[in-house]
């Protein structure tokens, strides 16, 4: 009990497994295999952002241009392909990797050069990507699956009987496992999220640094736009408005620090993983309408972060405790 108390990982193991009993004996289809890969085809999008995300909040920062990053992604590669200037699926996602990576690059100078403070300079983006796709969409002009090719079919085909989506989140996860916890770079991102002069005192450039994880986060928002496009099988410049605050929700519920320097890639999936579930048992359970998502996800938010921070303080007595002679 001293180890799953002393563990956000443990609890939020064990509130995710709740949850799927829950709504298991409540509606018994949920617990299926198709069902389970189909909610997390569609939450892909959160799931791989909210490692970006992750990044970011390790430094003390925060991210809200990600969807408008997506839109312009998505739009992009809708446009390309639905005029056929491209047809391969391979090239699509490269450019959209390459506009996500141009975006979060241009966020990180502005942050880490300029010392703009990122709720503000991420806002001002916000609005300058979303305009930019309504510019690309030729104001409001949308490519629908017939435009789309072979693109949309990215998402429907299968590799041991999973959609090639699963496996995109899959590979980020390990990846991310590995360079977060194994890598010189991973440990200097938490080095600069606890303590950023003590962190450039020992020769870490945390401006670097800091530029580097927007840089990472627009990445990852590059890719979340092509999956968007490819699952949906539509590109729309108004795309996921408001879906960073469930990247946000996925990071803060994993136990990631908005003050930085404390969080997990596990924490991100297992936070990721328990909103992906609750927006799929809502349709489910009868007497719960879809409206309440919002106020299910608030509630919970704020009982995650009420709970991380007494298990921060229990942590710290006992750290001060063992230093007691």
């Amino acid at each position: 009990m001293k180890k799953l108390t002393g563990s956000r990982e443990a609890l939020l193991a064990v509130i995710l497994v709740l949850l799927f009993v829950v709504i298991t004996i409540i509606s018994p289809s949920f617990l299926t295999f198709k069902s389970l890969t189909d909610m997390l085809k569609n939450n892909a999008v959160t799931m791989v952002m909210s490692l970006g995300m992750l990044c970011v909040m390790l430094v003390g920062g925060i991210d809200i241009s990600i969807m408008s990053t997506l839109a312009l992604t998505g739009m992009s590669i809708g446009m390309l392909l639905k005029y056929e200037h491209i047809s391969s699926t391979f090239l699509a996602f490269v450019i959209a990797l390459a506009i996500g990576i141009a975006c979060g690059f241009l966020v990180g100078l502005v942050i880490s050069r300029a010392d703009v403070p990122p709720i503000i300079a991420t806002m001002g983006f916000m609005y300058i990507y979303r305009a930019m796709g309504y510019l690309v969409s030729h104001n409001g002009e949308w490519a629908s699956a017939a435009a789309l090719g072979k693109f949309k079919d990215f998402a429907t085909t299968k590799f041991l009987g999973m959609s090639l989506v699963i496996w995109v989140i899959i590979l980020c996860y390990v990846i991310f496992f590995v360079f977060m916890k194994w890598t010189t770079i991973g440990r200097r991102i938490y080095a600069v999220g606890s303590n950023p002069s003590a962190a450039e005192v020992s020769g870490i450039n945390v401006k670097n640094i800091k530029l580097l994880v927007y840089t990472i986060m627009g990445l990852l928002a590059g890719l979340g736009g092509a999956l968007q496009v490819s699952i949906y099988a539509s590109a729309m410049p108004d795309m996921q408005q408001g879906g960073e605050m469930d990247v946000i929700a996925a990071c803060v519920i994993g136990g990631v620090s908005m003050s930085g320097g404390r969080g997990t890639v596990l924490g991100a999936l297992l936070g990721s993983l328990i909103l992906a579930t609750i927006a799929k048992a809502l349709p489910l359970i009868p007497f719960f309408d879809q409206l309440w998502l919002n106020t299910i996800k608030g509630v919970i938010i704020l009982v995650v972060v009420v709970v991380n921070i007494v298990l921060q303080r229990t942590a710290d007595k006992n750290a001060l405790k063992g230093r007691e002679m």
